[in-house]
């Protein structure tokens, strides 16, 4: 149970004392060293009365009805809706951040909308979601409240996806993600110097994320990584990246290669080709992996889903709209009967591309 010292703060308990009066934070390996008061990095985490708290429990800075696949993922139950909400703040310091007004916001005046638990699970059955993401910036940084919203979803039948960067420690990750039925991470680059420079953080814990919930959960698996010019987009770091997937989680983790927009500290650089992303599609394809994706353009053949066993087209996207579906109750190919990968309900959701805002009652 959540142990409450404030409507919209409570107590954490990934946190040890230093020898130097600090307090160490140890939900995620950037580990804030912080004096009396002071707020790490991600800036909802704070050190008060000789403790870590989180200070913006059930406050987001909005909540929506979207496509499923924008979180993205395109084999976790196509064409449905989902409940999506985030908080403020951020544990990586993304240079390129495209929801940088959310997710390095200071002002807790962002978290306008006010929602428990149980008021969001119940909202969602309301308008008929079959899930709730916890998404706009890392749930890492909410996880007290995430995981307390993921619970009470469970108890209805309403499914829990993450949309994270995967920078978390090994405890936290481990309570967060049995509460979880499906997660993008962001492969954010493949080269530690790209994660210390552009991300402030190590590549080395995300990837430890992307095996533990591969290897030692039931969680649904799908990654993305924003391709910008110059940076992360080279064919060599494409090669060890999609080798690296295949060699460590197998064959049929989706991979999504996205395209950068210019924006927050990185405005000089200028958006990603599509030459780019289909490059970076042929590559994961080439190295077997068995469901490549590119996204923030339009490319009907490049955002579908292929059969890996007979080529057959098995499910048509144009952006988020779904057309052809050639998969049967099972899961399986008509044309040929291999098993696609994923989780599949036995139609075709037809939410299709529209975004709705809910608010929330006070």
């Amino acid at each position: 149970m959540t142990d409450f010292i404030t409507d919209d703060t409570v107590k954490t308990h990934y946190w040890h004392k230093l020898d130097d009066e600090r307090i160490q934070c140890d939900l995620c390996p950037r580990f804030c060293k912080l004096h009396a008061d002071q707020r790490g990095l991600c800036f909802v985490r704070q050190n008060l009365n000789e403790q870590i708290v989180m200070t913006s429990y059930g406050r987001s800075s909005g909540f929506a009805i979207d496509p499923i696949e924008k979180k993205p993922l395109n084999h976790f139950l196509p064409g449905t809706s989902v409940f999506s909400f985030g908080t403020a703040g951020c544990n990586l310091a993304c240079k390129f951040c495209q929801n940088w007004d959310i997710s390095k916001s200071r002002e807790m005046d962002t978290l306008m909308s006010i929602a428990s638990p149980i008021a969001i699970a119940e909202a969602a059955l309301k308008h008929n979601c079959d899930s709730v993401a916890y998404t706009y910036n890392d749930p890492v940084i909410f996880h007290e409240y995430a995981i307390d919203t993921a619970q009470a979803c469970r108890s209805l039948g309403i499914k829990s996806v993450a949309v994270s960067a995967g920078y978390v420690c090994d405890l936290p990750r481990a309570e967060f993600y049995q509460w979880i039925d499906a997660a993008n991470i962001d492969l954010k680059a493949f080269s530690e110097r790209f994660y210390q420079q552009i991300t402030g953080s190590h590549l080395q814990s995300v990837l430890e994320t992307l095996c533990y919930i591969k290897h030692e959960t039931s969680t649904w698996l799908e990654l993305t990584t924003l391709l910008i010019p110059g940076e992360n987009d080279s064919e060599s770091e494409l090669e060890a990246m999609t080798q690296w997937v295949v060699e460590n989680l197998g064959h049929d983790v989706p991979m999504h290669f996205t395209a950068f927009h210019p924006d927050w500290k990185m405005r000089d650089i200028p958006a990603t080709p599509m030459a780019t992303l289909l490059e970076a599609r042929r590559i994961a394809l080439k190295n077997d992996v068995h469901y490549a994706y590119i996204g923030n353009v339009h490319n009907k053949s490049a955002e579908s889903t292929y059969c890996h066993g007979c080529g057959q087209l098995l499910i048509g996207r144009d952006w988020y709209e779904l057309s052809d579906w050639n998969i049967d109750d099972s899961g399986c190919c008509q044309f040929c009967g291999k098993r696609c990968a994923g989780v599949f309900k036995p139609k075709q959701g037809n939410w299709g591309a529209k975004r709705q805002a809910v608010l929330m009652p006070n």
